[in-house]
Formats: structure tokens, C-alpha cells, sequence
């Protein structure tokens, strides 16, 4: 039985004051839902839409182990990790289309 992947994902409001990071299994989809204000209640308060970062991995497991373990980061260690990804913070959404 083959187990389906996920990814680890950060996503911001405009102003990029609010870091909130997710799990998903469809990336597309996930980022899609927030940018239209059904993403989760945290999201919509805050208006975070931007994807800033994300990381697949092979299974939805480690994936949400790993979104376990950055929830307890400080924020610096969140921006270092979109730094080394997205070094203008720009929002990703339209490069993850081709993903679905």
C-alpha cells in the first residue's frame, strides 16, 4: 500500500506580520482554500493568503510531524526558513498551478 505524501506549508497576510504554517496533502488546494477565506478561522481573522514556503514530504506522517516541530519555532527560525526558499517573500501560488 502506497502511502499519499504532504507538505508543510507557511502562508502570510500582505503586510507579512502574520506567519501561519499548515499541513496538507494537496498543496493547490489547501492554498486555495485560504486565499478564499474557507482555509481555517486563524487564517480568515488574519487574512493570511500568501504562500511564502512549503516542503514536500514522502508521507502525510512525517509531514505533519515536521509541521509539529516548526509550530514551536520561534519566528526568526521561520523567516531563515523562507529566506533560504523565497528570499523576497513572494507569494508562490501561481508557481504551484503546474503541481496539481
Amino acid at each position: 500500500m502506497k502511502t499519499k505524501g504532504g507538505y508543510v506549508y507557511i502562508i502570510a497576510n500582505k503586510n507579512r506580520t502574520v506567519l501561519y504554517t499548515g499541513v496538507t496533502s494537496n498543496l493547490y488546494s489547501r492554498v486555495y482554500e485560504h486565499k478564499t477565506g474557507i482555509g481555517s478561522v486563524f487564517t480568515s481573522k488574519y487574512k493570511c493568503t500568501d504562500l511564502l514556503y512549503f516542503q514536500f514530504y514522502d508521507t502525510i506522517i512525517e509531514a505533519i510531524e515536521q509541521e509539529k516541530r516548526m509550530k514551536k519555532w520561534k519566528r526568526s527560525f521561520k523567516e531563515n526558513l523562507i529566506n533560504s526558499m523565497n528570499p523576497t517573500w513572494r507569494d508562490l501560488f501561481d508557481e504551484i498551478e503546474d503541481m496539481q
